[in-house]
């Protein structure tokens, strides 16, 4: 059995907390005999500035180059308002999508029926909804220049933010949601806005290119953002892999997601390109929460979007689907027992905190078949 190297970055707030209860999932599966992980641990985020006076050491920048894939809790809290702006907690995570070549961000919106009364809109919109967003994540305008911010006078300023995409950053984020969706229900949809953005013209025009290549066998259809934007709360379940640029992808996967009711409950995954020598591509799985400081140290924070980015990793980075389907089995398993965490409470569930959800999750993976 090939051993996996695997980085843990706990990072801030509730992250080392929810970090705690993946540490215990990847010892299951060592002691079963399941997988094998070399696991290294460093710090990103406030408490790396804090140790180090950077968001993340070049020590952990190497482990990170180094590791077959990479766990991150969260980052970030009011404690760092006030750091130096390329030395914020978030900025460690940006030199991580940046230097691994990050592009491909995958944020699943699932439905556990056990979760559909969390949902705000109804029962019958959102059981059994299973969403792929694939958002391309290293382009656009978050990283377009110039991106300024001028003095023109006259207590006048002009901020300048630039949307850039070139041919073959839309041909591989495409392909990529292709790909996805052939193991899937088979569509693509490509979110963009043509009718007022040329950087729209041109991700269609090569989207629908790639599709006439290469995935004919795909079905694929094309709207405009903000209209995507109403489908998503107005029949969420028409949809499979939604495909869409750094901007759009940010607000429509927070859509998505609130559509589950609760972004405790997503984990997500950051993809680099394959290489074509060795097959291994650099990945980074993180929970889409954030810190939240303000429940951190309470030991009420749900782990369970922290375990999911680990059946994700083991999913797209180690190739173990069927392990990846057995933790998610166990969490299903858990959630239709009335087992919550209180951010997901419903009435008559039973609440508990961090440790009991990852110990409920560990004595259901022992139950489930492999």
């Amino acid at each position: 059995m090939a051993t996996h190297k695997l980085l843990l970055l706990p990072g801030d707030g509730i992250g080392p907390e929810v970090m705690a209860q993946v540490k215990r999932v990847v010892a299951w599966l060592d002691q079963e005999g399941l997988a094998s992980f070399a696991v290294e641990e460093d710090l990103v985020g406030g408490c790396a500035y804090d140790a180090h006076g950077a968001a993340i050491s070049e020590a952990a920048m190497a482990k990170a180059k180094a590791a077959d894939a990479i766990l991150l809790g969260a980052v970030g809290g009011p404690k760092w308002a006030n750091v130096p702006y390329e030395a914020r907690p978030e900025a460690g995570l940006l030199r991580l999508r940046k230097d691994l070549a990050l592009f491909a961000n995958l944020r699943p919106a699932l439905c556990y029926p056990a979760l559909a009364d969390a949902s705000s809109l109804k029962r019958e919109m959102v059981e059994g909804l299973d969403i792929l967003i694939v958002r391309e994540l290293t382009g656009g305008v978050y990283f377009g220049e110039p991106k300024t911010i001028l003095d023109l006078g006259n207590g006048q300023k002009r901020a300048i933010d630039t949307q850039v995409y070139d041919t073959y950053e839309i041909d591989r984020i495409a392909r990529v949601a292709f790909d996805l969706a052939r193991t899937r229900r088979n569509k693509v949809t490509s979110s963009e806005k043509h009718n007022v953005m040329r950087s729209g013209v041109l991700w269609k025009e090569v989207v629908t290119a790639v599709h006439a290549q290469d995935y004919g066998d795909v079905e694929l259809e094309h709207q405009l953002a903000d209209s995507l934007a109403m489908q998503l709360v107005r029949w969420p379940k028409q949809f499979d892999v939604i495909v869409t640029d750094n901007l759009f992808g940010d607000i429509l996967s927070d859509i998505a997601a609130m559509l589950t009711g609760s972004l405790g409950m997503l984990p997500s995954a950051s993809l680099g390109a394959v290489d074509a020598q060795t097959g291994r591509r650099a990945a980074l799985y993180e929970p889409v929460h954030g810190s939240a400081p303000d429940i951190a140290g309470r030991g009420i924070a749900n782990p369970i979007a922290m375990i999911g980015s680990l059946a994700m990793a083991l999913r797209y980075s180690f190739g173990m689907g069927a392990v990846a389907d057995r933790i998610e089995a166990a969490i299903a398993g858990v959630l239709a027992a009335g087992k919550r965490t209180s951010d997901i409470r419903t009435a008559g569930a039973s609440v508990i905190g961090t440790e009991e959800m990852g110990s409920a999750i560990l004595s259901e993976l022992g139950k489930v078949d492999a």
